[in-house]
Order: C-alpha cells, then sequence, then structure tokens
C-alpha cells in the first residue's frame, strides 16, 4: 500500500483534465454549483458567490493524500472551462477504505464525462493508494448517479431510508461499494 496519493497534474482522461481548483475558477464553480438541481444531492448547500468562494478556497488546498482523512477534490476542466469536481477520500489507512464523489454541470450530463471522471478516481484509489475497497454514496432520487455507480461494478450495499434532513426534507442514502479484486476481475 502507498503512504501518499502526489498526483503529477493534470490528469488527461480521454476528453477532459482533472487538475487542482485555483481562485480563478470561481465563475465556472458558482455556475454549476449555485444551480438547486445540484445543490439538491450536496451537503454543502453553498449558493452565492461568497458561499461557493468559501467552498472553493477550501479545495485549493486538497491536492493530495498523505492521510487517512483527508480528501483530494479536483476540477473537472473541458476545452478551458471548469464542468464539474471529482473528489477521493481516504477513510482508513488500517483497513484500506477509500470514498469517490463526483458533480458535473448539468449541461454537460449525459455525455459520459462523469464515468471519465469516476474511472479515474477509482484509478487513483486502487492503483495509486493501494485500497482494497471503495464507496460512492448518493440520494436515490438520484438516478443518473447510482445508475453510473453500477456502470462501474460497483454493488449497492446499503439503503438507509430518512437518514438525514437536507434542505428541508427527509433525504435517503443508498451506498455503492467496490473492492480492488472485483474491478481487476471485470473485462
Amino acid at each position: 500500500m502507498e503512504d501518499v496519493v502526489k498526483p503529477d497534474f493534470p490528469i488527461r482522461t480521454e476528453r477532459l483534465l482533472l487538475r487542482p481548483f485555483t481562485a480563478d475558477d470561481l465563475d465556472d464553480f458558482l455556475a454549476y454549483r449555485a444551480l438547486p438541481e445540484v445543490r439538491r444531492y450536496l451537503y454543502n448547500d453553498a449558493s452565492t458567490r461568497d458561499e461557493c468562494g468559501k467552498v472553493l478556497a477550501q479545495r485549493v488546498g486538497e491536492t493530495e493524500l498523505t492521510a487517512a482523512g483527508q480528501r483530494l477534490i479536483l476540477a473537472v476542466e473541458l476545452d478551458g472551462r471548469v464542468i464539474g469536481d471529482a473528489m477521493l477520500k481516504w477513510l482508513s489507512e488500517k483497513d484500506r477504505q477509500g470514498e469517490i464523489g463526483y458533480s458535473l454541470h448539468p449541461a454537460f450530463q449525459g455525455r459520459g464525462y462523469a464515468t471519465e471522471v469516476a474511472r479515474t478516481m477509482l484509478t487513483l484509489g486502487f492503483d495509486e493508494l493501494g485500497l482494497h475497497r471503495i464507496v460512492a454514496e448518493c440520494d436515490p432520487r438520484n438516478e443518473p448517479s447510482w445508475r453510473l455507480m453500477e456502470r462501474l461494478g460497483m454493488r449497492r450495499e446499503a439503503h438507509f431510508r430518512e437518514w438525514a434532513i437536507l434542505r428541508g426534507e427527509w433525504s435517503d442514502l443508498v451506498v455503492y461499494a467496490l473492492l480492488a479484486e472485483e474491478r481487476r476481475s471485470r473485462p
């Protein structure tokens, strides 16, 4: 198991660049994070320029994983524009556990970009960090997100009913997971 992930940026996928956020990304970040249809499923309800600026400022420094509990959060760039973000969280060093997450501007959904992003984060977790198990979570009403998890070969392990109140309403949570050995056994 590796004890650190310090990617050589930018990370190139077939069509995208994944790179650290900068303060200059605020307009693009705000353009999708402030949308009600995006915020609906996020834990952070930042919607104003100032609120998004504070969230972005935190993300600017999350560029490597050197200890359990840290997150690597990257800007998803297409043709010079940030269209989303991707996250890999190191949950446990001892148990070799991690979590991935992703968010994409609705105008760019349905084109396979989120699949490219999620696969890249799985690769970082399994191949670079040496994780044994990676989870992903979403509200089950966010069907495109859980369908993506299933396309990646992740299996639904849990469905928590009314696990939290988000934006004034009870929200369910589904948890998907993939083991390193399952990933290797896929064609």
